[in-house]
């Protein structure tokens, strides 16, 4: 696919870009999840649950054979020269495609630091030096809402890749929103490689697939038609591989050009991204608030379980104090007579400890003499267990809340129920107003 090349300076400035309605409620959406003070990602954090936000734009991967015309579908849905193009393998990495505020490229680290959800790429060793991005302030079609991603032209034979160019482009297709699979009749329109590629993506996400005859011609298409059907994963009813190419008014063509329907397909797949946005901000606040009150209902349970634990500790340690005190206390007073007693500690309480402590000069009476010795040490160490008994449960208890963090978690909620989830329904509303009649609402 070939066609006329723009500068690559500015195709359309970024003041006179007029946001649309689906770009303002995936960026709106996002900035709950982002925000510094009640973003749903830091509110996650806290309670350890890990929420990625979601993106404001679309991912559409282009994959296929080198020269299949890829980087010239790009600049043609850009309106900006920004992929190279030409005969030659000029596409040796993964390359972003993105509209931005400014022109700018970017190299593997940055690129990924602006991508989050494809950190897991950094498994595949040298694809981060193969990586990079280009950020253009073209706005136009609707690109404000779409990120392509330019693969590695693919051949057959000696080819050797400087990373698993298989299993990375995989990896790839299972984070995009959709996959293009450009075919080229005057190349190798049957590469091997792209077609392993392409029953191994369909395994996992062949419902982001399509496909494209880059360059009409009826008698390849109808091989390359054959050749995917004999493979079990590609076999399916309904398979279609519209004709595509860059329209040019010099060139007349008289084959019918499907391109429209690609950007058709695009702007269905942003409309299906707004309802999955809006749908996961939905999941994700239940989520959040399902994680908060099982937060204030461990932390109910804890301070129940804690007063539980320190009451059997206070009365573990009372019994391991209070009965060899009194057994010891029981001999002592047992070695005055009643006059001294009264005249030291008074008529009354003189009384009281006669009669609690005869009740163990009478009980130790009935111990055989052979066996007191005995009985001694077995009472010492049933003390000796109740202190230790004590000193366990004492360490039984469970951190507890604050008053503050509960107060903090109840103020998350409430905001979630209140502004977070209203905010969801209006931008709903806004998302549905474009497409239903007024009086459905």
């Amino acid at each position: 696919m070939s066609g006329c090349k723009k500068p690559r300076a500015v195709a359309n400035p970024l003041e006179s870009t007029i946001t649309t309605p689906s770009e303002r409620i995936l960026k709106e959406c996002h900035t709950l999840y982002v925000d510094n003070e009640n973003g749903l990602v830091k509110m996650a954090e806290s309670l350890g649950v890990r929420l990625l936000p979601p993106r404001k734009k679309i991912i559409v991967m282009i994959m296929g054979n080198h020269s299949a015309g890829k980087s010239s579908f790009i600049n043609w849905y850009v309106e900006e020269h920004i992929q190279k193009t030409g005969v030659a393998i000029e596409t040796q990495g993964f390359t972003f495609i993105t509209s931005g505020r400014k022109r700018e490229s970017l190299t593997g680290n940055a690129t990924l630091h602006l991508y989050p959800h494809f950190r897991p790429l950094l498994e595949f060793k040298g694809v981060t030096d193969y990586l990079g991005a280009e950020i253009s302030t073209s706005k136009q079609k609707k690109f404000s809402l779409v990120t392509f991603v330019d693969t590695p032209g693919l051949v057959d034979g000696d080819m050797v890749y400087p990373f698993d160019v298989n299993n990375a482009i995989t990896s790839f297709g299972e984070q995009a929103d959709l996959i293009f699979v450009f075919f080229d009749p005057m190349g190798q329109a049957l590469c091997k490689r792209t077609l392993n590629i392409v029953e191994q993506l369909s395994e996992k996400c062949g419902d982001k697939l399509r496909f494209y005859l880059s360059k009409a011609d009826e008698r390849v298409m109808m091989q390359i038609v054959q050749e995917l059907c004999r493979r079990p994963g590609l076999n399916k009813c309904g398979f279609e591989m519209p004709t595509i190419y860059i329209p040019n008014p010099q060139k007349p063509s008289r084959c019918i050009n499907q391109i429209d329907e690609v950007c058709e397909t695009i702007e269905k797949s942003i409309n299906q991204a707004v309802q999955k946005t809006l749908d996961q901000l939905e999941k994700d606040c239940n989520v959040v608030i399902s994680t908060i009150n099982q937060t204030l209902e461990q932390d109910r349970m804890n301070v129940s379980c804690n007063r539980s634990n320190r009451f059997n500790s206070f009365l573990c340690g009372v019994v391991g104090i209070f009965l060899p005190s009194l057994f010891i206390l029981s001999f002592l007073i047992s070695t005055f007579a009643p006059e001294e007693l009264d005249t030291l500690v008074g008529e009354g309480l003189a009384k009281t400890l006669y009669i609690s402590t005869g009740i163990v000069v009478y009980l130790w009476d009935w111990v055989p003499e052979d066996w007191q010795i005995m009985f001694v040490i077995t009472f010492g160490a049933l003390c000796y267990f109740m202190l230790f008994l004590a000193k366990y449960f004492a360490r039984q208890g469970s951190k507890t809340l604050t008053r503050r963090e509960k107060k903090k978690l109840a103020e998350c909620s409430n905001y979630i129920q209140d502004v977070v989830k209203s905010k969801k329904r209006k931008l709903y509303e806004e998302y549905l107003r474009q497409c239903a009649a007024e009086y459905d609402f």
